[in-house]
C-alpha cells in the first residue's frame, strides 16, 4: 500500500472494490492465465532482463557494422586506441563507457556478458583470450587469430570455458553454403576431387618496404596499445586504419582477409579436416638470393606477395575422396570452366568458388552465395534436394546472440572456425617457408621443414600474453 497512489484506491473505493478483493481475485486469474512479457511490451518488445550486456573492441571499422547488427543489446563498453576513427561509434552509444585499454575496460567493467573483437589480426587472440577467461562469450572477426598456435589454443579455451563463440564469417548463416553442402552430399556433381578458390585482395599495395619516415604519433591515437603484441616500431599513417592487412607484424594478407569467407563452403561442403600438404608460389619484388637488391628490399621480409598461388592436398575423408584445393589471389584466377557461357562472369564481386565433381561443376560468389551449376541449362534441369541443414532466418550475428542466451551454438563457433582459420594460415606458412610442406594437424607439427615449424608461432612483445 505504501507505493499506491491516493487516486487509485479511491477509484477502487467507487467502483465497490477493495484492494484486498482485487488482488485476490488477480492471483487465481495468474494462475490460469501467463501474459508472455513481450506481449505486454507489444511488437518486438524486449525486456532489459532478456538483454546481453555487450562490448565492443575495434569498433571503427568492422566492428561499427558488428555492434549495429545487435544494437538492441545493452551496448555497455566501447573500446578502441583511436578516438577519431572511433568518434562515430562512441557517440552513437552515449550511455556506453569508453575506454582505450580492453584489459581496464574487462577488469573494471563486471557487467559484461559478451564481447565483440573487430581489432586488426595482430590483437585478436589477446582480447578474445582475455574474455574466454573471465567467462564472457566471443564474437571475433575472421581471421579468428594472426597465427595457428594462437587457434589451437583459443579454439581449446572457449570449449574448457563453456562460452558461445561466433567468428564474423556470415556467409556461413547464409541460404548459399547450405544448398551446396545439400547439393554436392546429394550427389549433384558426383566426387569432387579438385576445387578452385579465388580473390580480388590484395585491394591495398603489398610486396613494399617499411616506410622511413616517422611522422609524430596522432593525440587521438594509443600507438602502444595499437601496436598490442606485435614488435615495435615507428608509428607512419601508412599501417592505418586499414593498410595493416599488408604486413606482416599486423595482418594476415590477403588469405585472411578473404579466405576465411571463401574456403567456408568448401570446409563445410567437402566435410575437410587437416590437409597433408601445402605448396605455395607468388609473386614479389625480387629474388631473395639477389645480391645486387639491398636486404631492406627483400620482398616478403615486411609485407605479403603481389600475388600468390597455394595448393593444399586433403585426404579422403568419410565418404570423400582426396580432394585438391588451389586459392588464387593478386589477380590470378584460375582458367575459366568450359561450361560457363560466354559473357558470364566467374564468382561474385571479391571472388568465387568452382567445386569440379566427376559429373558436373558448382559455382558459387566468395561467401557462399547464388550457388549454380554449370550450364544454367543442367541447373534448370536439376531437381533439387530435400532441405536438410536447420536455416538460420536471424541472421548471422543474432545466431550468435542465441547461443550466448542458451540456444543452440552458433554456426562458426571456434569448433569449427578455428580449424578453418589453421587451414586458411597454412597458405602464410607456406609461403614464408618457400617449400611444399606436409603436415601433422593433429600435434601441430610441419614434418619435412623442421624451420617452417617457426611460422605456426609468434614472439609477443614484452608485457602481452595469450
Amino acid at each position: 500500500m505504501e507505493n499506491e497512489s491516493l487516486e487509485e484506491v479511491n477509484k477502487d473505493k467507487r467502483r465497490g472494490i477493495s484492494r484486498r478483493d482485487f488482488l485476490g481475485g488477480a492471483a487465481a486469474a495468474a494462475a490460469f492465465t501467463i501474459v508472455p512479457r513481450h506481449v505486454l511490451g507489444g511488437p518486438g518488445y524486449k525486456p532489459p532482463s532478456e538483454k546481453l550486456n555487450v562490448a565492443g573492441v575495434g569498433i571503427g571499422g568492422m566492428g561499427r557494422n558488428d555492434i549495429r547488427r545487435i544494437g538492441d543489446e545493452n551496448i555497455v563498453a566501447l573500446c578502441d586506441v583511436d578516438e577519431k576513427y572511433a568518434a562515430e561509434v562512441f557517440n552513437k552509444y552515449p550511455k556506453a563507457k569508453k575506454y582505450r585499454d580492453f584489459r581496464r575496460m574487462l577488469e573494471k567493467q563486471k557487467d559484461i556478458d559478451a564481447v565483440i573483437v573487430a581489432t586488426p589480426d595482430h590483437n585478436h587472440a589477446v582480447v578474445a583470450m582475455a574474455a574466454i577467461k573471465m567467462g564472457k562469450h566471443v564474437y571475433c572477426e575472421k581471421p579468428l587469430t594472426y597465427c595457428i598456435s594462437e587457434a589451437r589454443k583459443l579454439t581449446e579455451a572457449a570449449r574448457q570455458a563453456k562460452v558461445a563463440t561466433q567468428m564474423g564469417i556470415q556467409g556461413h548463416s547464409g541460404e548459399g553454403i547450405r544448398l551446396i553442402c545439400e547439393w554436392i552430399w546429394a550427389g549433384a556433381i558426383g566426387p569432387v576431387r579438385q576445387v578452385q578458390v579465388w580473390t580480388n585482395r590484395p585491394t591495398w599495395r603489398q610486396g613494399i618496404d617499411r616506410p622511413k619516415e616517422t611522422p609524430p604519433v596522432p593525440a587521438t591515437l594509443d600507438w602502444d596499445l595499437w601496436l598490442g603484441p606485435a614488435p615495435y616500431r615507428p608509428y607512419n599513417p601508412v599501417y592505418l586504419p586499414f593498410n595493416w592487412r599488408a604486413w606482416r607484424d599486423f595482418g594476415t594478407g590477403s588469405l585472411g582477409d578473404m579466405a576465411c569467407h571463401i574456403i567456408d563452403p568448401v570446409f563445410w561442403a567437402m566435410k575437410l579436416g587437416h590437409p597433408t600438404s601445402i605448396e605455395a608460389t607468388y609473386a614479389k619484388m625480387c629474388l631473395r638470393t639477389d645480391p645486387m637488391v639491398a636486404p631492406e628490399y627483400r620482398g616478403i621480409d615486411e609485407t605479403y606477395p603481389l600475388a600468390s598461388i597455394i595448393h593444399y592436398e586433403f585426404p579422403a575423408r568419410q565418404d570423400m575422396p582426396a580432394v585438391k584445393m588451389t586459392w588464387y589471389d593478386g589477380g590470378l584466377i584460375p582458367p575459366r570452366p568450359e561450361e560457363l557461357e560466354p559473357g558470364r562472369r566467374m564468382g561474385g564481386d571479391d571472388g568465387g568458388v568452382l567445386f569440379i565433381g566427376d559429373k558436373g561443376k558448382i559455382m558459387c560468389g566468395c561467401y557462399g552465395e547464388h550457388p549454380r551449376l554449370i550450364p544454367e541449362a543442367k541447373m534448370q534441369q536439376y531437381e533439387r534436394p530435400a532441405k536438410t541443414i536447420p536455416r538460420i532466418e536471424q541472421g548471422h550475428w543474432r545466431n550468435w546472440i542465441q547461443a550466448c542466451k542458451g540456444g543452440e551454438p552458433a554456426g562458426s563457433n571456434f569448433d569449427y572456425a578455428g580449424p578453418l582459420t589453421e587451414v586458411v594460415l597454412l597458405g602464410n606458412v607456406a609461403i614464408l617457408a618457400g617449400e611444399k610442406l606436409y603436415w601433422d594437424g593433429a600435434n601441430m607439427k610441419v614434418t619435412n621443414v623442421p624451420e617452417a615449424n617457426e611460422y605456426l608461432h609468434r614472439q609477443y612483445r614484452q608485457g602481452w600474453t595469450l
